[in-house]
């Protein structure tokens, strides 16, 4: 399961004639690349988040995103690459087709079962996911959550209900009230449960006169 599929090395060539980006790849994970300094989410494909975890036949648990991660920088990190843009996601990525020496990248990484086929953007990668399912290889030999539902149950408490009241209150294992603000390190990944007495704050101001810090970073 933990091999990569030796087809998916030997892909077909193809060409991406149109006018483009182009340089060296830096894997940030599974579908998503620095190309050139330029942030690119590779069209068509959707793999394991680097923090999901997925479970063997066996019922073991095991860190699939983070293998998928070190797979496709096996695959092509270091790599000069030449990309196609088709749009612009609301993160601000460019999404586009990217090559390697003639070879398709998200089929690469699709065959050799390390991300399935975006059908909701796209069929074109539905037949190598297909083959790579028949083969049983990669994460087709574990338990999945869909990457896109994973994503969103991971976002609970993390997008503010008042896009006007973005500051995140939170409360540290040890009961230390901090406040994120977009743009710092933890921001992103810190999820708010009014349960437990965590808060969404609209001004700093808010924040301080209510007992909160700010996060040192």
């Amino acid at each position: 399961m933990f091999c990569l599929w030796a087809a998916a090395l030997a892909l077909p060539n193809v060409s991406f004639a149109a006018p483009g980006l182009s340089g060296t790849v830096r894997v940030i994970d599974g579908d998503t690349l620095d190309v050139g300094g330029a942030r690119v989410r590779l069209f068509g494909i959707d793999a394991p988040e680097a923090d999901q975890m997925c479970t063997t036949e066996q019922g073991q648990s095991w860190a699939c995103g983070a293998w998928v991660s070190d797979q496709v920088i096996t695959l092509f990190a270091g790599r000069q690459a030449h990309c196609v843009p088709v749009d612009t996601d609301r993160y601000g990525r460019i999404v586009a087709q990217c090559e390697v020496r003639g070879r398709d990248m998200g089929e690469a990484i699709v065959s050799a079962g390390l991300a399935f086929a975006y059908r909701k953007y796209s069929d074109r990668y539905v037949f190598a996911e297909k083959g790579a399912a028949v083969r049983d290889v990669g994460l087709h030999a574990s338990r999945v959550q869909n990457p896109s539902q994973f994503r969103q149950t991971r976002a609970v408490g993390r997008i503010p209900p008042d896009r006007n009241c973005k500051i995140k209150g939170n409360i540290s294992s040890k009961g230390t009230r901090i406040f994120h603000v977009p743009g710092q390190l933890y921001y992103e990944r810190t999820g708010i449960r009014p349960e437990t007495g965590e808060r969404w704050f609209c001004t700093i101001s808010d924040a301080q006169s209510a007992g909160w810090r700010a996060a040192k970073r």
